[in-house]
C-alpha cells in the first residue's frame, strides 16, 4: 500500500483528489496540508511514501517545503502537481530532489500511474515539459547563481522576493530575526544584488517566486 499526503491550499483541489485516489486499491490517503509548513509537519508526522505538493501555497511554498521534506524524510518521494508548465520551475524541483513533476491538466489516470511510478523509485515527468527540462538540469547543464546559495539561503530568499520583513521570515522558518536577515545578507552577496527590488527582479526571473 502506497502512502500520500496531499498538500495544496485549496480545499476543493484536495477534496477532488482524495476521491480520486480513492478508487485505486493500492494507493491511500493518509494526510491533507494547506501550505508548505503544515506539509512539513504531515510528513514529520505520518511519514508518507509520497508527497504530492502544490507550488504556490501561502506562506511557506513548495519549493521550501519540498527542501525541508528532503532533508528530514529522505525516504519521502516529492511529486508535484501543479499548473505550472515554465521549465525553471521543473529544474528548481529537480535540483532539490522531486522524483516527479505532474500538470493539474492531466488525467486522472496518469495522476495515479505518477504516483505508482515515485514510490517505486522512478521518475516522472508530464511528456510536455520533460524533454526541456531534462535539458536545463541535466548533469550539463551550468550551473547558475541562484544554486550556489544554500537550502535556508534559498527559503529566504523566496520569502523576500514575496515581501516578507525579516521577522516575518524568521516566524516561518522557525529562526532568529538576526540569523534571518544574516540570510538575506549572504544572499545579496552571493547573488552580487543590491536593494529588494534587484532581489524580487532575480526571484522572477528565475523562477523562484511567479510574477
Amino acid at each position: 500500500m502506497t502512502t500520500v499526503v496531499i498538500a495544496d491550499d485549496h480545499g476543493i483541489v484536495r477534496e477532488g483528489i482524495r476521491a480520486l485516489l480513492s478508487t485505486a486499491s493500492d494507493i491511500r490517503v493518509i494526510g491533507e496540508a494547506s501550505d508548505g509548513r503544515e506539509a512539513i509537519e504531515k510528513c514529520r508526522e505520518l511519514s508518507p511514501d509520497v508527497l504530492l505538493l502544490d507550488i504556490a501555497m501561502p506562506g511557506l511554498g513548495g519549493l521550501e517545503a519540498a527542501l525541508e521534506v528532503r532533508k528530514e524524510r529522505p525516504a519521502t518521494r516529492i511529486l508535484v502537481l501543479t499548473q505550472y508548465e515554465e521549465k525553471e520551475y521543473v529544474a528548481r524541483f529537480l535540483a532539490v530532489g522531486a522524483s516527479g513533476y505532474v500538470l493539474k491538466k492531466a488525467a486522472g489516470s496518469e495522476l495515479v500511474a505518477a504516483i505508482r511510478s515515485v514510490a517505486r523509485g522512478g521518475l516522472v515527468l508530464d511528456p510536455s515539459i520533460a524533454r526541456e527540462a531534462l535539458a536545463t538540469s541535466g548533469p550539463s547543464a551550468p550551473e547558475g547563481p541562484y544554486e550556489t546559495l544554500t537550502d535556508r539561503e534559498k527559503q529566504v530568499l523566496r520569502l523576500v522576493a514575496e515581501g516578507r520583513s525579516n521577522k516575518e521570515v524568521a516566524a516561518e522558518l522557525g529562526i532568529g530575526v538576526k540569523t534571518a536577515m544574516t540570510h538575506r545578507e549572504h544572499v545579496m552577496e552571493k547573488l552580487g544584488l543590491h536593494g529588494r527590488t534587484e532581489l524580487i527582479r532575480f526571484a522572477i526571473k528565475h523562477g523562484v517566486v511567479e510574477p
